[in-house]
């Protein structure tokens, strides 16, 4: 019987702005919960669920059965602005507590609506006030045509009353309660911690990586290095509120309070509600009684320069789309600490609700735009539009570099192998690899390739060494928790420094094997990328070979390679090293950094690890036949070959990882098997340039409701494209698979979406 072979589909959720279509990107989170909760339960052999969640787990157990592949499908990095960030900060709860996202529904569902967001204060008083506004409202509602044509019948009234309402209010003054808004985000945590517990969506030790996205309206000062003059002051206004559940024990994301806050700061929609302040948190939590022993650490790691200067209470912040409504950039820098125990198929899943409409700031006439059109638009635009090109070109980037990269090792494999055969000779596969001859062929292949690099050699070390400064300097700045540019570099420096002094940074052909004592013992006690790059290289390799030998047979040394890959990203972390705060902390310009560079090796303990991945290695390679060994040894002890030539095009050892990352994007026009036209077609909420479904429970459980059936089908394309083009599914069997999944949603949802009884009948006749 064939042994399936372990695969992870890895997800870092990227979630758009979209104002009131935050309902929209609820179905669609909601889809992505469902899919992990039953990749989880094929992953323990637990019974099937019933509904969506039965169809996707028994897409899993097709695919094992047809492919081999035992498929994990998980969320390790969220990241998300405005409306977005509101998503990325419950589905990251739902994730690292295993709590339900059901219970939020009806709260989205009930409490996005604008007579529950407007602040009392701002209500109009009595019927009459204002009454001269109501043909604004008329107006702004195209004559009333608009809602003919897009609320059902029932909900009309319902809609023309809100916006008469909503239009009466004061003016000048943001019309939603910042208040109302924060206690609304304690009660939908209250009630997740009172719904249905479960377990973490996570394997145990694989960190869950959190980054919302904050305007920072005051600014704060950054340093700027210059030739002349030697440096300049420029505020800055983007922050990132990072949060990081590690996986251990009973480690959680965050206090509740701060992911309150966090959604509260991102989502303060310039104009719609005020902005967010640490006042408005402390009397929240004053009337509310809670319980926040964590306040002051947590200020200290958010607004970092405010707290430097006494002035956090006086932070103003406002929506995080103003500035990044695309954060790439947060989740792109996580996967730097990602372990892995498995194959894994890296993917950017981006959502934007509305990805072909603009705010209609601009007129169909060929005229340029007016002086309030330009205004607007660079004010709530163009900014909020532009980053997301940057990012994906530079994730396109990367991805081609390491493309190009293994192209390089699969030409040069032939010469590698045949150097390795030369200075090893034919007995090399006769003898039994223990952990000793390891070590020692090991070290003998790295020699032989250092003297016939000849002065290359010299390039590369010298760009290992500063690899490992980069990656200990930018751990150390994590670990002292002090932000900021300067901070970094001061860290950097002082090491650069010490390493320097000891003489631990000298190569050259005069020295034995290529480099001085100092610097040998340098990098077997802090040479870690290399030691990860040699893993990831050899299970890449043992993937390639699946096709040619059994699946059973190649089991222990993929579980040897995977194990001790597993360890050595463990020293990546930086929880790993906290004990170092108050040093890194008093660290000061000019400082040697010795002590810390000794406490960091003490504390990873390379030989220590080295032994037993030996040990895992010997044990795996015993496993196999003596075909099977040959081109595994090979390329094990030929990576030193293929390090030299490959590392400067990874740009150093800050991009440890060798699978190619792959964008998919989750948005209505990607989703038409149900229905074509994308967001004109199927949402509501776009109306009123995208506050519509704050007017009508009937506009929120429309786009509630198809947020679930984009979402749905979206994640069947996405698992589908993890499998290799020989094992896809015959397209006839997808479309079945896709009906099956949007019937059980139907009949999960029809019962309690009882404001649009119509578009159930519609929906299930669009999908036969």
């Amino acid at each position: 019987m064939s042994v399936a072979r372990d695969k992870e589909l890895r997800l870092a959720l990227v979630c758009y702005g979209g104002i009131s279509l935050a309902v929209y990107m609820h179905g669609i989170t909601k889809e992505i919960w469902r899919l992990s909760c039953a990749s989880q339960a094929a992953r323990d052999a637990e019974p099937p669920a019933d509904g969506s969640q039965g169809v996707y787990r028994a897409l899993l157990d097709e695919i094992r059965e047809t492919s081999g592949i035992q498929l994990r499908v998980l969320v390790d990095i969220l990241s998300g602005a405005s409306a977005g960030g509101i998503n990325a900060v419950y589905l990251a709860q739902a994730i690292s507590r295993g709590q339900s996202l059901e219970p939020l529904t009806d709260l989205w569902l009930h409490n996005a609506d604008v007579v529950q967001l407007l602040d009392p204060k701002q209500a109009p008083t009595h019927r009459l006030s204002k009454f001269w506004a109501i043909p604004i409202a008329w107006m702004a509602m195209g004559r009333g045509k608009s809602i003919q044509k897009t609320v059902e019948p029932g909900a009309q009234e319902e809609v023309r009353r809100k916006m008469e309402h909503f239009v009466r209010s004061r003016w000048f003054e943001p019309p939603f309660g910042g208040r109302r808004l924060l206690d609304m985000l304690v009660d939908a945590f209250q009630a997740m911690e009172t719904g249905p517990q479960g377990k973490r969506l996570l394997p145990p030790g694989q960190p869950l990586d959190l980054f919302v996205t904050v305007t920072d309206f005051r600014g704060h000062p950054e340093r700027l290095r210059l030739n002349s003059p030697p440096e300049v002051i420029e505020t800055e206004h983007r922050l990132v509120f990072g949060f990081t559940d590690q996986g251990h024990g009973e480690n959680v994301l965050a206090d509740p309070v701060e992911l309150s806050f966090a959604a509260r700061a991102t989502s303060s929609f310039p104009g719609a509600f005020p902005p967010a302040t640490i006042g408005e948190v402390d009397a929240m939590v004053a009337d509310r009684k809670l319980h926040w022993p964590e306040r002051d650490r947590f200020l200290e790691h958010v607004l970092p320069r405010q707290w430097a200067d006494h002035a956090a209470e006086k932070a103003v912040l406002i929506d995080g789309s103003v500035l990044a409504n695309a954060p790439f950039g947060p989740a792109v820098e996580a996967l730097r600490e990602r372990p892995a125990r498995r194959q894994v198929d890296r993917r950017f899943v981006y959502i934007d609700p509305t990805p072909n409409t603009r705010f209609d700031f601009y007129s169909n006439t060929p005229e340029s735009p007016g002086f309030f059109q330009t205004i607007l638009g660079a004010l709530s635009e163009l900014p909020r539009e532009q980053p997301i090109r940057d990012n994906l070109e530079a994730i396109a980037e990367r991805s081609d570099r390491i493309e190009r990269m293994l192209t390089i090792v699969s030409q040069i494999r032939a010469e590698v192998e045949t150097q390795v055969e030369a200075l090893f000779g034919y007995t090399l596969f006769l003898d039994y690899p223990t952990p000793k001859r390891l070590a020692a062929w090991r070290r003998r292949s790295q020699v032989a390739a250092a003297s016939r690099a000849g002065y290359g050699h010299t390039a590369y070390g010298l760009l290992k060494i500063d690899g490992a400064i980069d990656r200990m300097a930018s751990l150390l700045h994590n670990v002292g928790d002090q932000a900021g540019g300067d901070r970094l570099r001061l860290i950097r420096e002082a090491l650069r420094g010490t390493i320097r002094k000891r003489g631990a940074s000298e190569f050259g052909a005069n020295l034995s094997n290529g480099a001085s004592p100092a610097t040998l013992d340098f990098l077997r006690a802090h040479d870690l990328g290399f030691r990860i790059r040699r893993m990831r290289l050899l299970a890449r390799r043992l993937t390639e070979l699946d096709s040619e030998y059994q699946r059973a047979e190649l089991t222990p040394m993929r579980d040897a390679i995977y194990d001790s890959l597993a360890v050595y990203l463990e020293c990546r972390r930086a929880d790993h090293f906290s004990g170092l705060r108050e040093m890194v902390r008093r660290l000061r310009a000019g400082d040697d950094a010795g002590e810390l560079v000794d406490d960091m090796g003490l504390i990873m303990d390379l030989a220590r690890l080295d032994a037993e991945t030996d040990q895992r290695l010997s044990e795996g390679f015993s496993a196999l036949s003596r075909e099977a060994r040959r081109p595994i040894l090979l390329e094990y002890l030929g990576f030193p070959f293929f390090d030299i030539a490959t590392l400067p095009m990874l740009h150093g050892e800050n991009m440890n990882e060798y699978d190619p990352i792959r964008v998919d994007r989750i948005a209505p026009e990607d989703a038409g098997s149900i229905r074509a036209g994308g967001a004109e077609a199927t949402l509501k909420g776009i109306q009123f340039n995208s506050f519509g479904a704050f007017f009508s429970r009937a506009y929120r459980e429309n786009d509630y409701l198809w947020g679930r059936l984009h979402g749905a089908e979206r994640m069947i394309d996405i698992v589908l494209s993890t499998l290799p083009h020989g094992n896809r599914l015959p397209p006839a069997r997808v479309s079945e698979i896709k009906r099956s999944l949007f019937l059980a949603i139907l009949d999960e949802e029809e019962a309690r979406l009882t404001a649009v009884p119509g578009l159930f009948a519609e929906l299930r006749s669009e999908i036969g």
